[in-house]
């Protein structure tokens, strides 16, 4: 039995999000283009001999009971195969809280990967996934990785061809947003046909591996409902294609925002601008990352 493993969950970035319908449970119905980035959180998990489930995080706020994700996916994994043993998560956290980069669904599937292997219940990548949607929709994702086509409520997908690799800047401003918000008062009625992103015309450009085309097709509905609440999203947007993007969007529900940038030196001069220039006051957090297409191991 392994006694300690050391883990990194990755966050994730939309690269187009489109919304079709809400559905009578409450849930809306989604199209999105999801792709991993190389900005990841660390877990560390200890066997226990004692029973039970222990929680360290280095933020304070965050929660080390079960309204914690990670401790979510170990005791669902654990009540069912009935592990006699214990774990401690020891969860150190870069990727921004309550940012529209899946960092809490990330963090789950990395430890249903790690207690899977840690006490040998043998279950496929698959398997896991299909235990991932009841803790949330983006976990099944964040145990595929890559570059993905996400449909349904998100645990619809449909692996793509890996994005060509770049520069991304994250940048997320002080403020928190809620998804629920969001996605309550997002106007599906209301929304212009140019509002919804073209998720097939970037499905073709990740296909043809042209990294122009597919920030051409960046695109995201819920700016309608976020932007008009924080403008700072949009400041931030600007900001970044004035110092070399070739595009930018805001992912998920927010706030976060990311660039994307083919030319090295320009990245690297945009993160110093965002992080100790005249601009430092437009984002909170600041990581100059790239994509992360591995989709051989889960996590780790």
């Amino acid at each position: 039995m392994i006694r300690h493993l050391g883990l990194k969950a990755y966050g994730k970035i939309n690269l187009g999000l489109d919304v079709l319908r809400k559905r009578d449970d409450g849930y809306h119905e989604v199209r999105m283009i999801m792709q991993t980035v190389g900005l990841y959180d660390k877990i560390d998990i200890y066997l226990k001999e004692t029973p039970g489930i222990e929680v360290v995080t280095n933020l304070y706020y965050l929660p080390v009971n079960e309204n914690n994700l990670v401790y979510k996916a170990a005791k669902l994994l654990m009540d069912e195969f009935h592990v006699p043993h214990g774990i401690r998560i020891h969860l150190k956290k870069f990727i921004p809280v309550s940012a529209g980069m899946a960092g809490g669904s990330s963090d789950a599937a990395a430890v249903l990967f790690g207690v899977n292997k840690m006490f040998q219940l043998g279950l496929t990548r698959e398997e896991l996934m299909n235990r991932g949607v009841k803790i949330g929709a983006d976990v099944p994702y964040c145990i595929m990785r890559g570059t993905a086509l996400s449909e349904g409520i998100g645990e619809i997908l449909t692996p793509l061809t890996d994005m060509p690799q770049c520069q991304v800047l994250i940048a997320k401003p002080s403020v928190s947003v809620s998804t629920k918000f969001v996605y309550d008062h997002l106007n599906l009625e209301g929304l212009k046909k140019e509002d919804h992103p073209d998720i097939d015309g970037m499905i073709e450009a990740i296909k043809s591996h042209d990294i122009y085309k597919v920030s051409e097709r960046l695109g995201n509905v819920l700016e309608t409902v976020t932007i008009p609440e924080y403008p700072v999203i949009a400041d931030i947007k600007e900001k970044l294609k004035e110092l070399g993007a070739v595009n930018s969007l805001m992912s998920g529900s927010g706030p976060t925002v990311f660039g994307i940038f083919t030319n090295p030196i320009a990245a690297g001069r945009a993160y110093e601008e965002l992080r100790y220039g005249e601009c430092r006051n437009l984002a909170k957090q600041v990581y100059l990352t790239n994509f992360y297409n591995t989709k051989e191991v889960p996590n780790g």
